[in-house]
Parts: C-alpha cells; sequence; structure tokens
C-alpha cells in the first residue's frame, strides 16, 4: 500500500523535481484564505508538505502575536477545515510555502513557513531555492552557540537575521542576505513590514501583484508565480529584481509605493533558471515578467526547425505530448512541422490520470511500467497504425521514457519519433531543483542521441540544442540564464558538496 506523498515520489523519479513556492499578502483582511488560494494554484510547485503563517494584534496581551498551520500533503489536506481561517490564521498579513525538499530531509520539523521571536520582535519566513554555504555558515553558527531545529538551510536566514546588530528589519536582512549565498527567493513577515527578496544573480521567481479593496485601496500579494494572482484576481504589477529587496508596509498601502533596496552594491548579470520555462512553471504565468506559454511554444518550434519530423507516404505525423508540460511545446512544433512542408496533426495521444489513489503491485509485475500506466493511458485508436512524435520537456534519468515507450508501442504505431525541447542534462542542480547526481543521468552514459533512443526505445530521437535554447527565451537589459545542468557552467561557485541530506547529523 502507498500513501499519497509515495505516488507522488514514483510519478516524479524521472522528472526535474519541482521547487517551492511561497506566498506573502499583506494589508487583506482575509490574508490566510488568500494565501492558500494562492498556495493551492502553485501546488505543482511542491507536494510534500504546506504551510500558512498570520500576524494579528492581541488585544488582551496588547501586541502583535503571530499564527500558524503546517502540515504533511496537499494544501486541500492540511487546510482541509475551514474554522482554520476563522478561528487560528486571524490578521491582514501572511506568508504561505508549498515544500519539495531539495536541501533538509522530509520531516515535519522542517515544513515553512518558519517563525521566531528574537530581540527585534517577531518574524515569519518562506524560502524557495538552495544556498551554496550552507555547511560552513551552520558550522560557524553552531560554533558560537547557536542551536538548529531543522535540516533545511532556509533555517539558516532564520539565525543569521537574528544574530545582526543591526537596528532595523531591513537592515538586519540586508546583512544577512549578504553572508547567505547561492539562489533565493524569499518572503519574509514583520510585526509592520511584508520584505521579498531575491539573490544577486535571480535564479528562481518572485512577483508582484495586489487585490482591489473597498473604498480604491490595495492589499499587496507576493508569490513564485503569478498563476497565484489570478487564482483572487490580484494584478500583475512586476516581477521582484535580481538583487531586489522590497518592502511593504502600511505606508504603502496609503500610497501605493513598494519600497526598493539592494542587497549587494553592485547588481550582477542576473541569471534565471531558464527551466523555469521548459518544465517547472504553469504556462497561465508569468515568469521573469514574460508569458510561459509564449515561450513554451516557441520551444516547439525551434526544436521543429532544428530536427523536422518529415511525413511518410502522405500521411500527417501525429505529435502528442506528454501532459501536461509540454502540451504548448507541443502544438508549436506541430505548426511548425506543417509550415516546412510536413503535414502534422497535434493530437491528445496520452491522457494523465490527475486523480491518485492506493495503488497495490503484484510480486514479479514490472513496478516502472505499472507506475506509467496508472499516470498515463494510450488513446490506441489515434496511435495505431501512426507515425507519432511524442513531445516531451526532459529526460532525466530516462527509466520512465523507457516504460512510457514501452506503453505506447502497446497500441501498435507504424512509427515512434520523440522530441525533447530542452538539451541533454549533464549535470545536477545546486539552486532548488532536484536533479540526481551526474551518475544517473542518462545522458552521460550514451555518446549520441541515437544511443538514447535505443536504450529508451524509440526509432528517432532529437534534443534542442543549447544554441537554439538561448534563441528561444526572452532577454531583458542585464539578464542571462543559468544553463549548469546542459553545460556544467554554474554562475554562482558551489563552495560545498550539497545534497538533500547534507546538514543531517
Amino acid at each position: 500500500m502507498y500513501n499519497k506523498k509515495v505516488l507522488i515520489e514514483m510519478f516524479l523519479e524521472d522528472k526535474a523535481r519541482p521547487n517551492c513556492a511561497v506566498v506573502g499578502v499583506y494589508g487583506h483582511p482575509q490574508a490566510a484564505l488568500i494565501a492558500y488560494y494562492a498556495l493551492h494554484a502553485q501546488q505543482h510547485r511542491g507536494q510534500e508538505a504546506s504551510g500558512i503563517s498570520t500576524f494579528y494584534y492581541d488585544e488582551t496581551k496588547k501586541k502583535m502575536r503571530y499564527a500558524y498551520t503546517r502540515g504533511e500533503g496537499l494544501v486541500l489536506d492540511v487546510f482541509s477545515d475551514s474554522k482554520i481561517f476563522t478561528e487560528v490564521l486571524i490578521g491582514s498579513s501572511a506568508v504561505g510555502h508549498n515544500r519539495y525538499s531539495t536541501t533538509g530531509s522530509s520531516t515535519r520539523a522542517n515544513i515553512q513557513p518558519f517563525n521566531m521571536t528574537y530581540h527585534s520582535g517577531i518574524l515569519s519566513l518562506a524560502h524557495n531555492g538552495n544556498l551554496t554555504n550552507t555547511k560552513s555558515l551552520r558550522n560557524k553558527l553552531i560554533d558560537e552557540g547557536t542551536i538548529f531545529q531543522t535540516t533545511t538551510d532556509s533555517e539558516l536566514f532564520m539565525h543569521l537575521i537574528a544574530h545582526s546588530r543591526k537596528k532595523t528589519h531591513l537592515e538586519q536582512i540586508r546583512e544577512a542576505l549578504q553572508i547567505a549565498h547561492g539562489a533565493y527567493s524569499l518572503v519574509i513577515l514583520t510585526e509592520n513590514s511584508l520584505f521579498a527578496a531575491r539573490d544577486p544573480h535571480g535564479v528562481r521567481p518572485l512577483s508582484i501583484g495586489r487585490i482591489k479593496l473597498e473604498n480604491n485601496r490595495y492589499a499587496y500579494i507576493v508569490a513564485s508565480e503569478t498563476c497565484a494572482f489570478d487564482i483572487v484576481n490580484a494584478e500583475y504589477i512586476r516581477s521582484v529584481a535580481h538583487n531586489e529587496i522590497i518592502e511593504i508596509d502600511n505606508e504603502t498601502l496609503e500610497t501605493g509605493k513598494i519600497k526598493s533596496y539592494k542587497i549587494i552594491d553592485e547588481t550582477p548579470i542576473a541569471k534565471h533558471c531558464i527551466f523555469e520555462y521548459i518544465y517547472f512553471s504553469r504556462p497561465d504565468s508569468k515568469i521573469f515578467g514574460h508569458s510561459v506559454d509564449k515561450v513554451r511554444r516557441k520551444l516547439g518550434k525551434y526544436l521543429a526547425l532544428e530536427s523536422p519530423v518529415p511525413n511518410e507516404d502522405d500521411e500527417k505525423v501525429f505529435i502528442i505530448p506528454v501532459p501536461d508540460s509540454a502540451n504548448t511545446a507541443a502544438l508549436g512544433f506541430a505548426k511548425k512541422n506543417s509550415e516546412q512542408g510536413f503535414p502534422s496533426s497535434f493530437e491528445i495521444g496520452l491522457i494523465r490520470s490527475h486523480y491518485v489513489g492506493r495503488t497495490f503491485i503484484a510480486p514479479g509485475q514490472d513496478n516502472r511500467v505499472f507506475r506509467v500506466k496508472t499516470k498515463f493511458n494510450t488513446v490506441r485508436g489515434l496511435i495505431e497504425g501512426r507515425h507519432v512524435v511524442i513531445v516531451d520537456d526532459s529526460i532525466v534519468r530516462g527509466t520512465t521514457s523507457k516504460a512510457l515507450i514501452k506503453l505506447i508501442r502497446e497500441a501498435n504505431p507504424k512509427k515512434i519519433s520523440m522530441r525533447i525541447i530542452s538539451p541533454p542534462i549533464v549535470s545536477p542542480c545546486f539552486y532548488g531543483m532536484d536533479f540526481p547526481s551526474k551518475e544517473e543521468l542518462i545522458a552521460n552514459h550514451y555518446s549520441s542521441e541515437q544511443e538514447i533512443a535505443k536504450a529508451i526505445g524509440v526509432d528517432d530521437l532529437k534534443y534542442l540544442s543549447v544554441s537554439k535554447l538561448m534563441e528561444t527565451v526572452p532577454y531583458d537589459d542585464g539578464i542571462d540564464y543559468c544553463t549548469a545542468c546542459f553545460t556544467c557552467n554554474y554562475p554562482i561557485p558551489i563552495e560545498e558538496e550539497i545534497s538533500k541530506d547534507s546538514n543531517e547529523n
């Protein structure tokens, strides 16, 4: 018998694992409920656990206090009791987090947001990303007497802020961020402000929106993806810039002015995570200020330009996406393939189950194939006797791809081609994505696309090249991309070995 968490792990075993989602809300009478819906919209970024913290004024104690609810599982499971929003999570400001663990084991203690009471008041924090100097910072703090309650690098931010002798929250946060190196998008709630920040290279995304209230006033929301804004009718304002700390406070509610500060004095060229466009983000989101859907369609078009699939016997080739991340890329591929004189038809040939229940695997069953069959089924009448082109976002280990192709073969296609909208993945990520080690990556075991094609069972396989990928993504002034998983070129130095369990005793 498998619980929901185990099933999700099985389904995602051959994908780049989603990183976390964060949300912050300020100035809304139902801040926790807004955070809840925003986390629900961002469920794809983390399914291990979810949490929300709120700040409220305690009339009895005559001071600000925090309340929180955290738990393992999906957002709908953690916040299934509506009384949480009327009796526990009260107040007009909130921060929330969906967790997928990249550093720190999957234990209840590691569920965010983290809360603390310290010399400057109270604070709640949620983090998306990975630090690259966690071990050295952690050991230094332990030597100074700090006691850690979790194994995540996110807790480091709390201790660094608390250790600061600076007078204001802003100064304390800025000092902490100058010490912590790596990739991070942060939301931090204090007694009278909501702070949000992105690391100097802006690896992970973070956007700002506002929600119209009565009397022409606005509440403000910050979230990893803009799809969180749509569900709560928030207006997108802009992205938090790389190397930027923003502050939203009561003055912002009155004037509409969002305060902005630099983390370090000289802003470097941004190195946005290119995989946000390829796979992580929902197509209905804006990431780094640009539409994911438009970029993903363009990825499909450029892939067709670089590696078209000719039709045979005057029959259309059927372009079939692996749902759901490759849907829009497959549309772009089908359109451009047809424009080049190869009639193509976009088809839904794989049906994905979005409902996960109990599964039982009998002894001797092919577990890999069974798991794929639990997640996908083929439209046999569509595939049979056709030349099908499977469009997917990436291949990591190759195990699930192999099982998926085996499933498609059972529908008796004439031929199976495969097109991947990213280059081969050859290196792990240390900035908030849970890629496996180099040794586990299929692209490091074979020297050519033909060899990989044979290994996973397709007749023809092509990846998008790095050069074409870089032509596809949008550019603004001072903006570039991290492509370390494809090129081994890490823009932020990796100061120490990093693994999910690197902080375990």
